[in-house]
């Protein structure tokens, strides 16, 4: 029985490339997205059309019950969960304060935070039972920076680093790696960074900074951070690392 690469989050950037070097790797990659059949079907046929193999699924994280459900049902029907991977984002664009309801706030920590939380509610004792398991957190400069317009995402950010914090230290004792990924810098994804400034700009980027140029995070390249991070020796486990193009300046320094 393969290994099982749990991904929440699986769209056309980190994640689907995440299941893609993981499935690569020898696991059983299950990608899970809130929407998009067509798109989730495309990525599991490209998985199995390089040798791997997948299980795509449809998932609401914020839904009652949603995670928990899909956690048992992947350990009952697919196999255990050797690493789960938690990429949903909560990025809701800038907004003043006033322009914040107490609704959009609200999703801002159920998709960041909540979601994480009842993940590893759901995930640690069955990692724990068997004495390991790794969990990989997507994350945002929005977690160590807080900007005008971030309330929402920079508090749902926020709790979602300090929650990988505690998580590692109750968890990593017993054998469970947690690691909090911080990506500080535009990811090349079209259904996040696409998405968020609208095709043309994000075309008028992909030409002045990506296309070969190396300005912009590749997806590709940073599943190869993931997949090292889930294979590290537990002497020498990471718990926090930051990733950003070679000309882009750090979060500490703006």
């Amino acid at each position: 029985m393969k290994p099982v690469c749990l991904v929440i989050g699986a769209g056309a950037g980190i994640g689907g490339s995440v299941a893609k070097r993981f499935a690569a790797g020898g696991y059983h990659a299950v990608p899970c997205r809130r929407s998009d059949q067509d798109g989730l079907d495309r990525l599991t046929a490209d998985i199995e059309e390089s040798g791997g193999s997948a299980t795509g699924l449809l998932l609401n994280a914020v839904e009652d019950g949603a995670i928990e459900e899909l956690v048992a049902g992947v350990e009952r029907d697919i196999g255990p969960i050797d690493v789960a991977l938690f990429n949903l984002g909560a990025q809701i664009g800038d907004r003043a304060l006033a322009d914040t309801s107490y609704k959009v706030f609200e999703l801002g920590w159920r998709m960041a935070t909540f979601a994480l939380f009842r993940l590893a509610s759901a995930v640690t004792p069955l990692m724990e039972a068997r004495g390991k398991g790794t969990i990989l957190v997507t994350s945002a400069t929005a977690a160590v920076r807080g900007n005008a317009g971030q309330h929402s995402h920079a508090a749902a950010m926020g709790g979602r680093r300090m929650l990988c914090q505690t998580l590692n230290a109750e968890f990593a004792p017993k054998g469970i790696h947690v690691a909090h990924i911080l990506i500080d810098g535009p990811v090349d994804a079209p259904d996040t960074l696409g998405r968020l400034l609208g095709p043309e700009r994000y075309q008028a980027l992909k030409q002045e900074r990506g296309l070969g140029k190396d300005g912009l995070l590749v997806p590709s390249e940073l599943a190869e951070t993931y997949y090292h991070l889930a294979h590290q020796h537990r002497s020498a486990w990471t718990h926090e690392l930051d990733l950003r193009p070679y000309a882009e300046l750090a979060w500490w320094n703006h």
